[in-house]
């Protein structure tokens, strides 16, 4: 089967690692699997009141015992990581009843994990017996096909720069998804009982993966990842075994309009782009031996010698090592750190490695 032929931006209905044996080896970019829970309710849960809890009680959810539900995770991470691509990545969401089988299943078939994600919900369910504590969290793995995929998608400066250019952090503060965007029937009742918010699955693809790429979701439900795929400009291919599930999810995933392109694409990796060395500056005739930098505040200035290196009174040495050496820190980033004066203003040196970076593209 040629990329052209996959069935993109299509809901396959059958059994997961069924439909999945259909597919051609490393076909996908990356996979968003979630799981049965295998939650062992031992009956009916009832709030204080005692009126009933809608919990998980469906057939799909539920298993012998604990070696069935293994072997079960074992077929379908076996099946999904044979359409993965050298370089896709998987995730997986789950909750405490099923996380830690499932995250042994994957170190033993030879996956890498990356990350765990601790979904923070802003409004969980509260433990109505009150032998426990509320359940605010799950738990989703990140993994990486292999220890030796290196080349894995993580857009890390986009998700740096949408952080108020703080590192995103592996807790994500999310609500459950509630209001509009709970799918109901024509009663009133949840469609899906564990469909996940929309927020979350749109972080989850704009850190690891780009526009155009192809996202697999072998328990679809009610089409989360198909919709946020849709609005994000990727393509995906799903995977239900409910034939009601899967309606729903094509009707949900029809009514989304796509984003612009321009407004989906990923910023370019700062580790991505050509290195351009500070020298080079300066044969550009961008900058001019002599030159007097200063940080943003003036509080220090090196000189620029010919050599490409800086001169701080009897201190030479890089743009980063002098900038580091006057702040009395370990490290800095010196494009960003000097300036040179330019039509009364400051002006970073990173804009000159911005230029020649735009000459090399056009060239």
């Amino acid at each position: 089967m040629e990329p052209s032929s996959l069935p993109l931006d299509r809901v396959l209905v059958g059994d997961c690692v069924a439909e999945l044996a259909r597919l051609p080896d490393a076909c996908v970019d990356v996979v968003f699997a979630d799981p049965p829970y295998n939650l062992q309710l031992e009956g009916a849960l009832t709030r204080p009141d005692q009126s009933l809890v809608d919990a998980v009680d469906d057939d799909w959810d539920k298993f012998a015992s604990f070696a069935d539900y293994d072997a079960f995770t074992r077929a379908w991470l076996l099946a999904v990581r044979r359409v993965m691509k050298p370089d896709a990545t998987l995730w997986v969401i789950g909750s405490y009843h099923n996380i830690f089988r499932v995250g042994a299943t994957l170190q033993d078939l030879g996956f890498w994990l990356l990350n765990d994600i601790v979904w923070r919900k802003a409004n969980p369910m509260p433990n109505f017996r009150g032998r426990r504590f509320t359940n605010a969290h799950e738990t989703m793995i990140w993994a990486s096909r292999s220890a030796a995929a290196k080349g894995y998608t993580f857009n890390y400066d986009a998700l740096k720069a949408g952080n108020e250019d703080l590192q995103v952090r592996s807790d994500w503060f999310i609500p459950l998804c509630t209001g509009a965007e709970r799918l109901k029937d024509g009663d009133g009742r949840k469609v899906h009982p564990t469909q996940k918010p929309e927020a979350l699955l749109a972080r989850v693809l704009l850190a690891s993966s780009q526009a155009g790429d192809v996202v697999l979701d072998p328990f679809f439900g009610s089409g989360t990842t198909g919709a946020v795929a849709r609005r994000l400009g990727r393509r995906f291919i799903g995977i239900e075994r409910d034939t009601a599930y899967a309606d729903a999810a094509r009707a949900r995933i029809a009514a989304v309009t796509p984003l612009d392109a321009a407004t989906v694409s990923a910023a370019p990796e700062k580790r991505t782009e050509p290195r351009i060395p500070f020298l080079s500056v300066l044969e550009a005739g961008l900058l001019a031996p002599g030159t007097t930098l200063v940080d943003e505040r003036r509080r220090w200035s090196v000189v620029v010698r010919a050599d490409g290196t800086l001169a701080h009174g009897g201190v030479i040495g890089s743009i980063h090592k002098v900038g580091a050496l006057v702040q009395g820190l370990p490290a800095c980033n010196g494009w960003t750190f000097w300036h040179t004066e330019r039509d009364s203003s400051l002006v970073p040196i990173d804009s000159f490695r911005r230029a020649l970076r735009d000459q090399m593209k056009a060239a």
